[in-house]
């Protein structure tokens, strides 16, 4: 190192000015540069207008997808004052849209809750984009402006009088800051109708002007709106070069709860929705509630209109307030005897649909993304809502009291079972610490930021994988046949899973209430499977598993499938791979067109350990797919359609998407 890269002095120490800290760092603000972030734009200005509606000053928000690629959006609250700000000496428009931590949510009295705690998503968005206009309508009068790339490049004018009220922002996101700058319609449709939901009575309204036969999820578009009477009814404009969804529930969550349900395709147990409310000065707290006969649970968390992924302390307050009120009822009319011991928080929450949603003075988040809510006071008031509400239902109710008693002690039951299941199979070393199923072929490293974890369908293929693996930090466990489909089974029959044991046995992190990140063996989960429908099926049980009790693994990232190719075209010595039929005919014509073969791999037990290391294998020319879960209850919803009891909902969804999937064999 010479003495010129050692050097330390005032010259080195940066300072970035107004917005340059955004650009520099966007992850910061935003989370990521793909196309989550890209999606998070639209939700910070969003994000603002719903907290007009909270404020009591907004009915209906407009939100365009334009055919630029950039995104409007429009409401019809107060609008921004528009005069000059005392202290930064600029309009106060021009100050929200280009200071950080600026805005009327600070103690000003200019909102009384707020999602936008940070005061930063106008200025973010703003930075982040390579222009934005905003024409604003406030006192009577009309304002707009331009930025580009967060400067001012057409200064606040008033362009006259007008009876309108609220706030116009259009912006183009960033090329130079994005790497993905499509915006896929559903997601932001999920992510409106959410908001609909929880803000019962507000209209939202998502246009798409671009190009319709160019929309990658054109066959996922959920086609509903919801009108007074709560009723979902088609409310989609089907053009050309158009898509149009409107939203408004006047039931608020208990129509959010009735959705994830009809979604889930699940019978419920009880016909009503349990709601109960309590407001104070600082806190306003709701919860929608309702059981189905399945074995999973749905909760989505809230706060200020902020979907917490990770919940937080309202999430904890209502866990801890609904074991309360089922032990109390169950103790106090028999369904729990002297002897038995209480009911876990599992048992009571299986089967369970609840959205929890509070509304917040000073809410206290974890991070801009705000992904978990940290107020300590909302823990108590939340438990002792739901102990105190719930128990009153139950009292109330004892006809629907007995069928939630009978499901929580069937999954007790289901739970021990499990328990005694697993401490068997202890016994016989297969789930302790230092034993690893017979067929893994582990590797030598042991840092889990470089070790990979294959699993491999079907012996020959996990045996041509362990011949041309990398020893040093890719392990091999071959997977026989298809594993048992969780979505349909309780625990003790996980852990009696001869498929799925291995699995659980080669990670070492456990699942259910004793996963154990801290405990992984690799830092990735591959999962490669032969590109057939037997294949795809295998992965789909496989994905199933990890999402239902394993999901952390795939909140961080860790879980990526392998995308083995479809085809070797050659031509004497010459050999190339293509993964599509299209990349197919492109390496032909490469070849030459004229003699050149190309042959469709059935399986990857026909590769040799050369090619599969090569294709599929080689970090350096491999292509994986990492797993994610952008929408937890849409994820939450494909796996029930997919994977469980119900035909038809499944028939529907292969005959909707099936034109989606191509290289498809039969």
């Amino acid at each position: 190192m010479t003495e010129k890269n050692l050097q330390y002095d005032d010259q080195q120490i940066q300072v970035l000015e107004g917005l340059e800290a955004v650009r520099k760092r966007p992850g910061m603000y935003i989370g990521s540069t793909n196309q989550r972030g890209l999606h998070h734009l639209i939700y910070e200005i969003v994000d603002n207008s719903i907290d007009e509606a909270l404020a009591g000053a907004c009915t209906h928000i407009n939100v365009t997808l334009h055919d630029d690629g950039s995104v409007s959006v429009q409401d019809n609250g107060r609008g921004i004052p528009s005069g000059i700000h005392p202290k930064a000496g600029i309009p106060t428009t021009e100050v929200v849209f280009t200071v950080l931590h600026a805005g009327g949510k600070f103690g000003g009295g200019g909102y009384k809750i707020s999602g936008g705690l940070h005061g930063v998503g106008a200025s973010v968005v703003n930075a982040l984009s390579e222009w934005m206009e905003i024409v604003n309508c406030h006192g009577g009068k009309q304002y707009s402006e331009r930025f580009e790339r967060g400067h001012v490049v057409r200064p606040l004018k008033c362009d006259g009088d007008t009876d309108r009220h609220g706030l116009y922002v259009r912006f183009l996101p960033d090329s130079e800051i994005f790497t993905e700058l499509e915006y896929d319609y559903t997601t932001v449709l999920n992510r409106l109708r959410e908001q609909a939901f929880l803000n019962a009575g507000l209209t939202i309204e998502l246009e798409d002007k671009r190009d319709f036969s160019k929309l990658r999820h054109e066959g996922e578009i959920a086609v509903e709106a919801s009108s007074e009477d709560e009723t979902d009814a088609p409310d989609t404009v089907r053009e050309e070069e158009q898509v149009y969804n409107k939203f408004c529930y006047e039931g608020g969550i208990k129509s959010f709860v009735e959705h994830l349900n009809q979604k889930k395709h699940a019978t419920v147990l009880h016909d009503d929705v349990i709601y109960f409310a309590k407001e104070t000065e600082v806190c306003l707290a709701e919860i929608a509630m309702q059981y189905n006969d399945g074995y999973n649970e749905m909760l989505m968390a809230f706060a200020n209109n902020i979907h917490t992924p990770e919940g937080g302390t309202h999430e904890t307050g209502f866990k801890t307030g609904l074991s309360k009120a089922y032990n109390d009822y169950a103790r106090k009319y028999g369904y729990l005897k002297d002897a038995d011991k209480n009911f876990a928080g599992e048992d009571v929450r299986e089967g369970l649909t609840v959205v929890i949603s509070v509304k917040l003075t000073e809410a206290q988040f974890e991070g801009q993304t705000k992904a978990k809510l940290g107020n300590a006071e909302v823990r108590t008031f939340v438990d002792a809502l739901v102990a105190q509400k719930l128990g009153e239902y139950l009292e109330e109710n004892p006809a629907t009291a007995k069928i939630l008693m009978e499901k929580a002690a069937g999954a007790m039951r289901a739970r021990e079972a499990a328990k005694r299941a697993r401490e068997l199979t202890r016994r016989k070393s297969v789930l302790e610490s230092g034993s690893l199923p017979g067929k893994l072929a582990d590797c030598q490293d042991r840092d889990i930021e470089h070790t990979e974890l294959f699993l491999v369908e079907g012996d020959s293929a996990g045996g041509t994988a362990k011949d041309g693996r990398d020893s040093r930090y890719q392990a091999i466990l071959p997977l026989r046949g298809k594993i048992l489909n969780v979505e349909k089974a309780r625990l003790d029959r996980i852990y009696s899973s001869v498929q799925i044991i291995p699995i659980i046995q080669a990670l070492g992190c456990g699942i259910g209430d004793e996963f154990d990140l801290e405990k992984l063996r690799y830092g990735k989960i591959i999962l490669m499977a032969d590109a057939d429908v037997d294949g795809a099926h295998i992965q789909t049980l496989l994905l199933t598993f990890f999402f239902r009790h394993m999901r952390e693994l795939i909140e961080q990232g860790r879980v990526y499938c392998a995308t083995p190719p479809l085809y070797k075209v050659y031509k004497g010595k010459q050999q190339r791979y293509a993964f599509s039929d299209e990349e197919r005919d492109r390496e032909i014509a490469a070849l030459g067109g004229a003699g050149v073969k190309a042959e469709r791999y059935k399986g990857l037990g026909e590769m040799d350990k050369e090619q599969l290391w090569e294709t599929t294998m080689d970090p350096e020319r491999r292509t994986l797919k990492r797993i994610t879960i952008e929408d937890a209850s849409y994820a939450d919803e494909v796996f029930s359609v997919l994977m469980g009891d119900k035909v038809e909902p499944r028939r529907d969804f292969i005959a909707k998407n099936a034109k989606y999937v191509s290289n498809l064999d039969f």
